[in-house]
């Protein structure tokens, strides 16, 4: 199985997103957040990775680059976005907050309406 957002992950996930277009329930808010994903395994890529969640066409996307113009920014490492993408586990994200180790700045009621739908 490809390591979390390689290259080769990322293909994976798009794939599966197209043969799930239309058969999920539409994302809780329309947002585009960009990732910065810091403390990135060497086999994985290059340290930061820049990536994308974007709800805006009635799906939840995750994408590797920035949009130019987003509604929020995340800051966090590596194995907390794994936990809360792949994983589903919102509490170690809620324990990186509590403790700083993930920055959110922007619309953080967007950021709030999606927690539960990503």
């Amino acid at each position: 199985m490809p390591k979390f957002l390689s290259e080769e992950w990322v293909i994976e996930a798009r794939a599966i997103q197209a043969e799930f277009t239309g058969r999920t329930a539409a994302p809780a808010a329309e947002a585009r957040i960009n990732l910065t994903i810091t403390a990135v395994p060497v086999e994985v890529g290059v340290d930061p990775i820049q990536a994308n969640i974007d709800t805006t066409g009635g799906a939840a996307e995750l994408d590797l680059g920035h949009h130019d113009s987003s509604d929020a920014q995340i800051s966090l490492e590596y194995e907390t976005a794994k936990a809360f993408l792949v994983e589903g586990n919102p509490q170690v994200v809620m324990q990186a907050v509590m403790s700083g180790k993930v920055k959110i700045s922007g619309d953080m009621t967007k950021v709030l309406a999606l927690q539960g739908g990503v």
